[in-house]
């Protein structure tokens, strides 16, 4: 089982995650970080290679997609809070991600399918 990380383990790893756009939640002990790809099959790429990576760690995220967007959480369920495994993750998924996505830093939109986005410009769906 997993232990949360203590005060100085925060005070070490969650500054340097929220440099590269993961940010913490007042609701729960999680670190969130919403992605954006070009397009879908790149955003379902970047699941497909985490999920490979998570579930060799045994340790998963919660996440979704809505076309070339995923929003991802971490939390560690066994010690009800972030441990060392969500940091080991994020920084393997950051990696993965590459520079073929842009980091969403505000979450004040929601996320729109480009279908409708085309459809409303007149362009055909992709």
């Amino acid at each position: 089982m997993a232990d949360q990380l203590n005060d100085a383990e925060r005070a070490e790893h969650i500054p340097g995650l929220t440099n590269a756009g993961w940010e913490t939640r007042p609701d729960r002990d999680v670190i969130f970080k919403r992605y954006q790809f070009a397009n879908f099959v790149d955003a379902f790429g970047f699941m497909t290679r985490a999920a490979m990576v998570a579930e060799k760690m045994n340790h998963h995220p919660e996440w979704s997609n809505v076309y070339n967007v995923v929003d991802v959480t971490l939390t560690t369920h066994d010690c009800d809070g972030l441990s060392a495994l969500d940091i080991k993750l994020a920084k393997r998924m950051d990696k993965l991600a590459g520079e073929g996505a842009e980091i969403q830093r505000d979450h004040s939109e929601p996320v729109e399918c480009l279908c409708k986005l085309h459809a409303a410009a007149g362009q055909p769906a992709g």
